[in-house]
């Protein structure tokens, strides 16, 4: 995966894996986790791209329907 796209609420935080400077992977898990402790919903990998969470306009753009 090249990619990551996290949704929480209105907010999309998107992180290029690829990247010398990407997060550690203890802060990607803090991205991917609610605050109860379970993956957010709904996650999917599209092509290269990891996308976690809900937020309609980040679907759009992944599946290229916007």
């Amino acid at each position: 995966m090249t990619e990551l796209r996290v949704a929480k609420g209105k907010k999309v935080v998107r992180v290029d894996l690829s990247a010398d400077d990407r997060p550690p992977d203890s802060e990607l898990v803090k991205l991917m986790v609610s605050r109860w402790g379970r993956l957010r919903a709904p996650t999917m990998k599209v092509g290269t791209t990891l996308v976690v969470g809900f937020n309609r306009d980040m679907l759009a753009s992944v599946f290229g329907t916007q």
